[in-house]
């Protein structure tokens, strides 16, 4: 076994100018690091079957969990559960880097999401 890093680990783009790195990429349990930059979001969704742990790295984030949103810094987490909708947002003038960990893995357990949270918190 080797050390994995972002250096030597599966990379993919994602949305407008975001990566995401496998740091483990298992049937049954995904480490994903994230890197999104500055004004990005991802899309609303859920999933049927994993449950996720966002943990923030380095920046700020904006987590919104079932209309709630949460704002949380380096150092941070928070747990969504399947079925909950849900969706990362940077509003920060800086690159946002985080942990999205799965169980079971999420990729192929993506269902869109209607946006259902007030026109000025999209």
């Amino acid at each position: 076994m080797s050390p994995v890093s972002r250096a030597n680990a599966e990379h993919y783009a994602w949305g407008q100018g975001c990566d995401g790195w496998h740091l483990l990429k298992h049937d049954g349990l995904s480490v994903i690091e994230e890197r999104m930059p500055s004004g990005t979001a991802e899309v609303r969704h859920y999933h049927l079957q994993a449950r996720q742990f966002f943990y923030v790295l380095a920046g700020q984030a904006e987590l919104e969990v079932e209309g709630v949103t949460s704002v949380l810094d380096a150092g941070e987490g928070l747990h969504v559960a399947p079925g909950q909708a849900h969706r990362m947002r940077n509003r920060s003038s800086a690159d946002t880097r985080f942990l999205v960990i799965s169980s079971p893995r999420a990729h192929g357990d993506r269902v869109p999401a209607p946006l259902t949270v007030p026109e000025n918190d999209r």
